[in-house]
């Protein structure tokens, strides 16, 4: 089977309904044995299910889930948004600039954007409905800020990619810190925008002194803690990152435990979403991985690598053939399942145009973070929207718009600018 056959068949079969694991691996195990025949392809797929389902850097994905799920039990997301809007309460559309910031300092202790949406939704939302915020300004500052999730160490994604490209994870960490504080900085510019842009006349407060901002600032330390022992100790060596993954879970579930708020029942519940999820996750990798492994054999490499020599593209046309087919793709799937397919593809054809594969992983995650925010398959807006059932999609999609705008800004600065990108990790 060529590849043209099989890329059709993975998406007639994804279309069709089949979750992308199952069809992945289906294909990818058809297509080698159509290669190289029933016995070595059934022995190549035992040995790639055998070798990573006993490798130990994949202990890091249930780890920092673990961790992700014990942060969002511990009541952390409430202190960091409390604790901005004692900075920002003064300020027109100070609410949506607080909840952007909360949601940037939750992704840094969580890892998901769907967990930062749906736990900002529940804690940001009331306090703008109650000072009067229109509802498209404030469902889009919180679907926008819960986007950081994916790219805010430490990200589930990154850990995806690092394993399939064989990248160091570490650096693929570091990598994400800079591009995220700058979407941090974008998305409240994003806010201001709308606010003057919309003429919105939203109340404030009388401004806190600056002793009381500064204790406010108590909120941050949990967050902050943890974020500096785990990135710090994978920056400084201490700890390798999948020995950081165990580190960063043992202290989300010591903060869970000194919060107070921490019940039996909560620890049952994180212990069970973490094992669905990363029962999940093992079967979306290891599809992916069966789905590489026919990549190779088939040529399709190579074929692409031939296609773009005939036409002459060169390496900046490259990138951004690969965001606009990006762009396409994010309308139809989820982010997991956008990049297992897309990366086994893309990756080596983007290192032979001599690309750094770090600076790869977080040009792909920043454009797959718009796909969070975008129509049809915006998943941030359906979470939101299961969330707050009083609130259609077309309203939340509606005030999306100056924060795609700026997402499409940074992404022009990391391609013009890629030491933005590579900095922290050429200095690990």
């Amino acid at each position: 089977m060529t590849w043209p056959i099989g890329t059709l068949l993975l998406l007639v079969l994804m279309l069709s309904g089949m979750p992308i694991s199952f069809a992945m691996a289906l294909v990818g195990t058809v297509g080698t044995i159509s290669i190289i025949g029933m016995s070595p392809a059934l022995s190549l797929l035992g040995q790639t299910f055998f070798d990573n389902s006993r490798d130990y850097s994949l202990s890091v994905l249930p780890l920092f889930l673990m961790m992700g799920n014990f942060v969002v039990q511990s009541g952390i997301a409430e202190d960091l948004y409390k604790s901005a809007h004692a900075w920002l309460r003064h300020r027109k559309g100070g609410l949506a600039i607080a909840t952007v910031l909360a949601c940037g300092g939750f992704s840094s202790v969580c890892g998901s954007s769907m967990a930062t949406a749906a736990t900002m939704a529940k804690i940001a939302l009331p306090s703008m409905r109650r000072f009067g915020y229109p509802d498209s300004l404030s469902t889009a500052s919180i679907a926008a800020g819960g986007t950081l999730g994916i790219l805010i160490p430490p990200s589930v994604i990154l850990v995806f990619y690092g394993i399939m490209t064989q990248q160091d994870i570490g650096k693929l960490f570091l990598a994400g810190i800079v591009p995220g504080i700058i979407g941090v900085i974008g998305y409240s510019a994003a806010v201001v925008i709308s606010v003057r842009w919309r003429g919105l006349d939203l109340p404030t407060e009388a401004k806190l002194p600056l002793k009381d901002r500064v204790l406010a600032l108590k909120g941050t330390a949990g967050a902050l803690l943890l974020f500096v022992f785990v990135m710090g100790g994978i920056y400084f060596g201490v700890f390798t990152p999948t020995e950081s993954a165990g580190m960063g879970a043992a202290g989300a579930m010591l903060l869970a435990l000194f919060s107070g708020r921490f019940t039996l029942d909560d620890a049952l519940i994180t212990l069970f979403d973490t094992a669905k999820n990363t029962a999940m996750m093992f079967f979306i990798l290891f599809g992916a991985l069966t789905f590489t492994n026919y990549v190779n054999l088939s040529g399709m490499t190579s074929d692409l690598q031939t296609l773009l020599a005939t036409f002459g593209t060169g390496p900046v046309t490259l990138i951004l053939i690969i965001l606009g087919l990006y762009l396409v793709l994010g309308c139809f799937l989820e982010s997991l399942s956008m990049i297992t397919l897309t990366v086994p593809i893309f990756y080596p054809v983007v290192a032979s145009a001599g690309f750094d594969l770090i600076w790869f992983g977080v040009f792909i995650v920043v454009v797959t973070e718009i796909s969070y925010i975008t129509p049809p398959v915006g998943m941030n807006a359906f979470v939101l929207r299961s969330v707050v059932r009083d609130v259609r999609l077309k309203t939340i999609f509606s005030g999306l718009t100056p924060f795609i705008a700026i997402d499409f800004v940074r992404i022009v600065l990391l391609i013009l600018f890629p030491a933005l990108v590579l900095f922290l990790p050429s200095h690990m």
